[in-house]
């Protein structure tokens, strides 16, 4: 269905998100500008990033396989690996902007600075240049750009640095080392170093279940998808996953950490439990205290450390729109269904999320499609009301099933937020 009229519309941010919202929306023949504050297409897939906040470390790779992970019509090219690294990524955003025409569109060089409603349309500043009208606004910058730092930081006195500044291991060779967390970043980090350190230490404030990356010569995640079913409880599906770590890698117990009973997000990698095995790497509970360059965790005992990585995860962060407007309010996030503010028309998101097991790209790639849907016409969002009621329902689904901290924030379990997306189109089909 063609748009009853063209309108013209900013995406904030060529990364991944923003690629795919400008081609929807072209799609449609509406007129897309792309404002870049980088010289790059591919947001945090770009190593070295010059837009300055790109987290990609040299040894970064997907952690979701690439044939799930790929734009629904854009597949990774013949020869690419289960799980592609980040200068693979970089080449396949690049290949989609040139495929799709997209470079045209986009502006470099053009930090946003200023984005404020004027009645049911907007006017966007770029860091040097006069404000410039447009009729939507999608907003795809991404959410891992300003760390989020544990509160003792400043109580450290060694070396301290968040996993966003972290890019090689050589500099720590021969450095006792201490990383924070456990997300998939965290444990990218302490299996690269461990090679290099005198020690290399890993603290789980929370339960984990790291499950193995390849079971049977495929990856895990297509085993899952045999074995578990959408009708299925999730203490069932938690069993599953429990045995088949516990036949690859034994019990979390026996390594340090703890088995979770409530749902956690994925965390999985190809080597490192086996680092466990050679003891160059150990697992700590929390951190009770630190001072100096001693760390107390919470089973009281002590260890010294010459570095501290922090891989405690990021804040939202858009600087360039009114606080009153921003969508991220007390832990959680205030957008019906991730993509539509609810109270300012025509100001969409895209990629504000982690996707609890799939594809992050693909997921971008669905709301894209949405949005260009909403832009052109072509579907009416529901009445505040309406909205609010979906967004309550998400809310008291995360609360329910996931621990509640800010690592789960942005937390989206796929099979959840795709049951409450076909509700929306099926009513949407009805009015």
């Amino acid at each position: 269905m063609q748009p009853t009229s063209q309108k013209r519309v900013a995406v904030i941010g060529a990364g991944a998100a923003g690629l795919c919202a400008a081609k929807h929306l072209l799609a449609k023949q509406h007129d897309v500008v792309v404002f870049e504050m980088g010289s790059h297409v591919g947001g945090l897939w770009v190593y070295e990033n010059d837009n300055g906040i790109s987290p990609a470390y040299r040894s970064l790779h997907l952690n979701s396989e690439a044939r799930v992970t790929a734009y629904q019509d854009f597949p990774f090219p013949e020869g690419t690996p289960l799980y592609p690294d980040h200068w693979q990524v970089h080449s396949y955003l690049k290949a989609y902007a040139e495929k799709f025409q997209l470079l045209p569109h986009i502006r470099f060089h053009s930090p946003v600075v200023k984005l404020e409603a004027q009645d049911q349309s907007w006017s966007v500043t770029v860091k040097g240049k006069a404000a410039e009208h447009f009729d939507a606004v999608v907003i795809g910058t991404g959410h891992q750009g300003k760390p989020l730092h544990p509160e003792w930081a400043s109580e450290f006195k060694g070396e301290y640095l968040h996993a966003h500044n972290y890019r090689v291991p050589e500099p720590f060779r021969d450095k006792r080392v201490l990383v924070v967390g456990m997300g998939n970043s965290a444990v990218d980090i302490a299996s690269d170093i461990c090679t290099m350190t005198k020690a290399t230490v890993i603290s789980a404030r929370s339960p984990v279940l790291v499950m193995p990356r390849v079971l049977f010569g495929v990856p895990t995640s297509r085993v899952l998808a045999k074995l578990e079913k959408p009708w299925m409880p999730w203490p069932v599906r938690r069993t599953i996953r429990e045995v088949l770590t516990r036949i690859v890698h034994g019990t979390m117990e026996q390594w340090g950490f703890v088995t979770p009973k409530s749902r956690t997000h994925p965390t999985s990698h190809p080597s490192l439990m086996a680092h466990f095995v050679w003891n160059r790497v150990r697992a700590k509970p929390g951190i009770k205290t630190v001072q100096g360059q001693t760390v107390t965790f919470t089973d009281d005992t002590q260890e010294s450390f010459d570095c501290v990585i922090a891989g405690t995860g990021y804040q939202v962060d858009l600087p360039f729109l009114d606080s009153a407007l921003a969508p991220f309010h007390k832990g959680h996030l205030d957008l019906f269904l991730r993509v539509v503010h609810p109270t300012q028309k025509n100001l969409f998101f895209a990629g504000m999320f982690n996707v609890a097991g799939g594809g992050n790209i693909r997921m971008m790639d669905d709301q894209a499609e949405w949005i260009s849907d909403m832009v052109s016409g072509n579907y009416k969002v529901p009445s505040s009301e309406q909205m609010q009621k979906t967004m309550d329902e998400e809310q008291a689904f995360l609360r329910r099933h996931y621990p509640k901290s800010v690592r789960y924030a942005l937390e989206l379990d796929p099979v959840f937020y795709r049951q409450q997306m076909s509700r929306e189109r099926q009513r949407a089909a009805q009015h």
